[in-house]
């Protein structure tokens, strides 16, 4: 979600300008290949229409910075704020999130023109330093989006009987992994972001944790492990589940991942034949952790995971660089492909606050039963996440592209 130039201490001026030239112009390319309809459709209430994506992140420049920072600035539209704000309670009421699909004006066109009106006005304020935290945090929030945009067009499209494609497939072959474990000595491990450049606040306060001896995968677990688990009756074997997971099994009819039909999977080309190397994705919490168990392992927690990552490079591996086509195809790289499950609830570091303001609601008020994840997937933008990054879902949801990778004791 989330190395890289999201590292830099970039500053104002030139370099910030042009690194939010290059954000908002990836966001507007990404709905390039979509129809107005396309770009309106809402497949279910944890989606939201492309376009109210494109909408909402420029609503972020507008309301957290335009509006109180630049001199005789207009609202684009003054009844759009109630549109395309998301969950800020200090910023009023707004159109309930599970009928944003209902919004088929103001049409994709209106809304990049919306986009255009807040660049030309941001260009006063790219230079001004004391605006720089703020314009990062914009944009990092805007990557997010992307992310979110690629995964809700998918689950849109795979909605659709006729399987349509967003784009071509991409020309990549998986990675053959083998089965290698990375063993780290336990001990004392300072956990959170305290170095340069941007993070978002539930990344901190730094701090210790003490780890006990453990190894983690090298590799995510794959389609062809993930297949002879169910071959081996996976999902119906309720001693590999927790009590809530199984219970979400039966009651969904849960039998594969998301998007698995026989032996082809539903990607951003439509329907493909599944690749047995290529690491499995769209799997829930439940899912992983029945998975872990069923292999004789289990998921790491978020500090084992983070005190590994701290020596790889976050910008590696298979993430997003362009419009197109995004597929997992497995590399030696600890991120990219698919964010992974831990089994670390999402709660706040020792000595957290969040942020004064509107802005303090980003996240800090999820910190409610949900599971942090780590690394980052092929639908990420590359340079967005960093070891001490957080994402959180809920167990039971798996429209992103989540994977896991295993731990065990030593």
């Amino acid at each position: 979600m989330h190395g890289g130039a999201i590292r830099e201490d970039i500053g104002g001026g030139p370099r910030l300008a042009e690194r939010y030239r290059s954000v908002r112009e990836l966001s507007a390319a990404l709905v390039a290949p979509l129809s107005d309809a396309d770009s309106t459709l809402q497949s279910m209430p944890d989606a939201s229409p492309a376009k109210w994506h494109l909408a909402h992140t420029t609503w972020f420049f507008e309301t957290f910075l335009l509006r109180d920072n630049l001199p005789g600035y207009r609202l684009f539209h003054e009844r759009w704020p109630f549109l395309f704000n998301s969950y800020y309670e200090a910023e009023g009421p707004r159109h309930p999130r599970a009928a944003r699909g209902m919004l088929a004006r103001p049409a994709l066109d209106e809304v990049l023109a919306y986009r255009a009106h807040v660049d030309a006005a941001m260009a006063a304020l790219l230079e001004r330093s004391d605006l720089k935290d703020l314009i990062e945090l914009g944009l990092a929030h805007e990557q997010q989006h992307q992310e979110l945009l690629l995964t809700d067009i998918k689950h849109a499209l795979w909605s659709n009987p006729l399987g349509p494609a967003y784009a071509a497939p991409p020309s990549v072959s998986a990675f053959a992994s083998a089965e290698a474990w990375i063993d780290h000595p336990g001990g004392i491990a300072r956990i959170g972001h305290a170095g340069e450049g941007f993070a978002f606040d539930n990344e901190g306060p730094a701090h210790r944790v003490l780890l006990e001896p453990f190894a983690l995968a090298e590799s995510l677990v794959t389609n062809a492990e993930w297949q002879a688990f169910i071959v081996e009756g996976g999902y119906r074997t309720p001693s590999l589940w927790l009590s809530d997971g199984w219970a979400w099994v039966q009651h969904d009819k849960v039998a594969t991942p998301l998007y698995w039909h026989e032996d082809e999977a539903f990607g951003h080309a439509g329907w493909q034949k599944r690749d047995p190397a290529a690491p499995v994705t769209h799997v829930s919490y439940y899912e992983a952790d029945a998975f872990a168990t069923w292999a004789g392992a289990r998921l790491p927690t978020e500090f084992e995971w983070e005190a590994i990552g701290q020596s790889h490079d976050p910008a590696a591996g298979n993430q997003l660089d362009a419009a197109g086509a995004i597929m997992p195809s497995g590399s030696p790289d600890l991120f990219g492909d698919c964010w992974q499950w831990t089994r670390s609830a999402y709660l706040p570091f020792p000595r957290f606050r969040p942020a004064e303001g509107a802005v303090g609601e980003y996240n800090g008020k999820f910190m409610s039963g949900q599971f942090v994840l780590k690394g980052a997937s092929c639908a990420t933008p590359r340079g967005h996440s960093r070891a001490s990054y957080r994402n959180f879902f809920y167990p039971h949801q798996r429209w992103q592209f989540t994977g896991l990778r295993l731990a065990k004791d030593l």
